[in-house]
């Protein structure tokens, strides 16, 4: 029994440093348009991150209310922030699968990378 425990928690060991060694670092416009649609948009991209009715990355309760950080508002309680986000994701697919950690910034931080697209487009 003691060989199976050392067993089992060697594997989620090796689970847990495999799922952090494909985290990746995206920071960009983190948007939430409509109810239950979000997507993150960086340099590389649109990312899928929740669709309504739909898809769900793992962690969403990682992001928390962006309203309450700098923030713009554009669909009554819904708009648009500027983030940092440690994900795993699935480039073929263009999703975010996982999320580990979230960091809003200021929207200055974005609206000043000329290499992110502005919001919506």
């Amino acid at each position: 029994m003691k060989k199976l425990a050392i067993s089992l928690s060697g594997a989620a060991l090796l689970f847990a440093s495999t799922c952090l060694a494909s985290a990746e670092n995206r920071c960009g416009w983190i948007e939430n348009p409509t109810p239950a649609n979000w997507w993150l948009t960086d340099r590389d991209g649109s990312w899928t991150i929740m669709v309504q009715g739909g898809y769900e990355a793992e962690g969403m309760d990682m992001i928390g209310d962006i309203s309450a950080g700098d923030y713009v508002a554009t669909n009554g309680n819904y708009g648009y922030a500027c983030a940092c986000m440690e994900v795993t994701a699935d480039a073929e697919n263009s999703r975010i699968t996982m999320i580990h950690s979230f960091r809003q910034l200021s929207i200055a931080k974005c609206e000043n990378d000329s290499a992110l697209p502005r919001p919506g487009q």
